[in-house]
């Protein structure tokens, strides 16, 4: 079973970065980002800023805290769609 962060880059055939993604998920990635988040902006190399903005505007907060806290809360599978998404539109709109 995958984490948050580890689950996007499996996804996207990244297993070489799995054992470091488990140790930002949950909230420990670098400003308490989003495990699934922070793996889609590792992923999207310089348009990282334009993921970040997108699932910002999807789920009301890039934060775990924020989105686990918030009424209601955002569930970490509905955060790991939402990046997975974004993540694939932005890699198809450059093939």
């Amino acid at each position: 079973m995958h984490t948050c962060a580890q689950t996007i880059c499996a996804a996207f055939g990244r297993e070489d970065l799995l054992e470091d993604m488990k140790k930002q998920s949950g909230g420990r990635a670098d400003g308490g980002t989003c495990g699934a988040l922070h793996a889609a902006m590792h992923l999207a190399g310089d348009d990282a800023p334009q993921i970040e903005e997108a699932f910002r505007t999807a789920l009301g907060a890039t934060r775990c805290r924020e989105l686990k806290g918030g009424d209601p809360p955002v569930p970490c599978q509905l955060c790991v769609k939402t990046a997975a998404e974004l993540l694939e539109k932005l890699f198809e709109s450059k093939a």
